[in-house]
């Protein structure tokens, strides 16, 4: 698709762990994968929309 290969992504993963650091990386994750769902309910057209997700824990 965008010719990325194995060494692409190795040096894009360097970087992302260079930029945020290791402790931020499942933070990061967790927000993506919220953003992503959020982005697919909307894309139904369900009403619902989780702007502010609660925090777990």
């Amino acid at each position: 698709m965008f010719g990325f290969g194995t060494p692409e992504l190795l040096i894009i993963g360097f970087i992302v762990v260079m930029v945020f650091g290791v402790g931020k990386l499942p933070e990061i994750g967790n927000s993506l994968g919220k953003t992503i769902s959020n982005f697919r309910k909307a894309a139904d057209g369900k009403d619902v929309v989780e702007l502010n997700p609660k925090k777990e824990g």
